[in-house]
């Protein structure tokens, strides 16, 4: 009796794609992220340029 028998068995390791194997779905995937990334930080840099929102028009009164 081996200690080493019991418990989970480890799974195969899968061969790694070659970099010349990229096919034309995983260009236009990879190119949607980076177009919606690109998005992403355009928004996000908007954004931080002004202040909260909603708080333009506060209506003045007048009266006490």
């Amino acid at each position: 009796m081996s200690g080493r028998e019991g418990g989970k068995k480890k799974p195969l390791k899968q061969p790694k794609k070659q970099s010349n194997d990229i096919d034309d779905e995983d260009k236009a995937f990879k190119e949607k992220q980076r177009a919606d990334a690109k998005a992403m930080a355009d928004a996000k840099a908007m954004a931080a340029g002004r202040g909260p929102i909603g708080q333009g028009n506060k209506k003045i009164t007048g009266k006490k």
